[in-house]
């Protein structure tokens, strides 16, 4: 089966500029390829990972991956699915954010031996002489047809900047530049950069008359399409400092019954065959499907060591264990709560509310245990008799666990 068979068997692809031709190309060659990825935080999501995924089917096929990272778009900010202007970054935060991309790019894809490459677009974007770029690309670019491309339309009313407006000539021109350095030939990303993707095929082909096609993926949408990735304390983070691999694996242990298969289709490397036996059940049998993705999304991710940890940890709390290292954990001190802390402050401070007030509604509502006995009075204090050998575990409704520990 060829990669471009696996990919569409797994869901990946949504539009090709030629397929046939795209079909031929990956069944005949190594192809270079290249995804981009701008830095706007210092860690990739799981928003990213689908691409990512994409990335290693390829490579695994043979392919050659160029991982691009935005250095220099970054600056101007993609509109793509944005109602207002992105916050403008300084240099030095883009650079910081484009190191600790490579770094967790690094677990993903080989580079071992030219198997892969990494290159920020910063160095060619930055020291751009504009003129020359509005005089060889400026002509290839019509306003009109821009202004009608998905990525602009949705900021047409409230207003799109002209620093914006560059993003679609600054990402089309990466294609023509990796073209002239690498022999890139395609391009691939989210099926939200369908515009962005087309402008940069067409400059390859008008000044340079060459082959090149360009290829989008799905993005990370559950059943009802909306986006995946976010939780109450915000984006599921690929970064263990940031979610934490408990808190990841129990993010695709909760899923949605509807939203297994997809998943397991596009984040995990289980055999189709595999996640067809897996998902065709009813009732409580998907659980066994949940506990598989959430086992080896993490291991991917986190690796296997803390793939097995969390697994266990969430096993114990499912039993009625208040055990495993994996379980997300607040170390404060003794002297916090020989007075006694309430409630709603303990809440806050291990980060299970954003307010007080949500955590009086969690409360009032029975949404709170600690050590497994519901809290029902916003002014109940915490004190030192509750905790049991220096531990206390707060449960947030029927799946967010988070222990304190003394210190």
């Amino acid at each position: 089966m060829s990669v471009f068979d696996i990919l569409m068997e797994r869901g990946f692809i949504e539009q090709c500029t030629h397929e046939n031709e795209i079909k031929e190309l990956l069944e005949k060659e190594k192809v270079t390829f290249y995804i981009g990825f701008d830095p706007t935080a210092d860690s990739l999501h799981v928003g990213h990972f689908v691409t990512v995924m994409a990335m290693s089917h390829m490579q695994r096929a043979g392919h050659r991956p160029i991982v691009l990272f935005g250095g220099g778009t970054a600056m101007i900010g993609d509109p793509t699915g944005k109602t207002d202007m992105r916050k403008m970054m300084t240099v030095e935060t883009i650079d910081h954010n484009v190191e600790c991309f490579k770094k967790q790019m690094s677990k993903f894809i080989s580079f071992d031996n030219d198997a892969a490459i990494m290159v920020n677009n910063g160095d060619w974007l930055r020291s751009l002489n504009y003129i020359e770029l509005l005089r060889e690309v400026g002509p290839l670019f019509n306003v009109n047809q821009m202004l009608s491309a998905e990525c602009y339309k949705q900021r047409m009313e409230k207003g799109l900047s002209f620093l914006e407006f560059n993003y679609m000539i600054m990402q089309s021109y990466d294609f023509l530049e990796l073209y002239r350095r690498y022999n890139c030939k395609l391009q691939l990303g989210g099926n939200d950069q369908w515009s962005n993707i087309l402008g940069g095929v067409k400059l390859v082909r008008c000044l340079h008359g060459d082959q090149s096609f360009g290829m989008t993926f799905s993005l990370l949408t559950n059943s009802e399409g909306k986006k995946m990735g976010k939780t109450e304390k915000g984006a599921v983070w690929l970064d263990p400092a940031k979610t934490s691999p408990y808190e990841f694996y129990q993010y695709w242990r909760n899923v949605a019954d509807a939203d297994v298969k997809r998943c397991l289709s596009l984040l995990t490397y289980v055999p189709m065959d595999e996640v067809n036996t897996l998902t065709n059940v009813e009732g409580a049998a998907i659980n066994k499907a949940k506990e598989r993705l959430a086992f080896e999304v993490t291991k991917i991710v986190h690796g296997e060591e803390e793939a097995i940890k969390a697994e266990t940890a969430a096993k114990a709390l499912f039993l009625g264990g208040a055990h495993g290292g994996s379980i997300p954990s607040t170390e404060m001190s003794s002297t916090d709560f020989e007075e006694g802390m309430d409630i709603l402050t303990l809440l806050q401070q291990t980060n299970l509310v954003p307010s007080r007030s949500e955590g009086r509604r969690l409360v009032t509502q029975n949404g709170i245990k600690v050590n497994e006995q519901p809290v029902t009075d916003p002014n109940a204090k915490i004190t030192l008799a509750d905790f049991k050998e220096n531990e206390l575990m707060v449960q947030k409704g029927k799946k967010v666990f988070h222990k304190v520990i003394l210190k």
